[in-house]
């Protein structure tokens, strides 16, 4: 069965190295503790404010 599930993450300035570094392990620990063997496709998407980009969205799409 092909699931899909979010991850949403605020960006501060100066910060965002580690706030996707944070995300990344987010993702991976949650590939990992749910035993997710395919990954189909992982997309991010950048959630913007008067014109300033204040988040990140992760898309992963995998099968069970």
């Amino acid at each position: 069965m092909i699931k899909v599930k979010t991850f949403g993450e605020p960006l501060e300035p100066f910060k965002t190295h580690r706030e996707l570094k944070e995300l990344d392990e987010r993702v991976n620990d949650f590939i990992r503790d749910n035993g997710i063997r395919t990954v189909i496709a992982v997309s991010d998407t950048a959630t913007m404010e008067d014109g300033s980009t204040i988040g990140l969205v992760r898309v992963l799409v995998y099968e069970e």
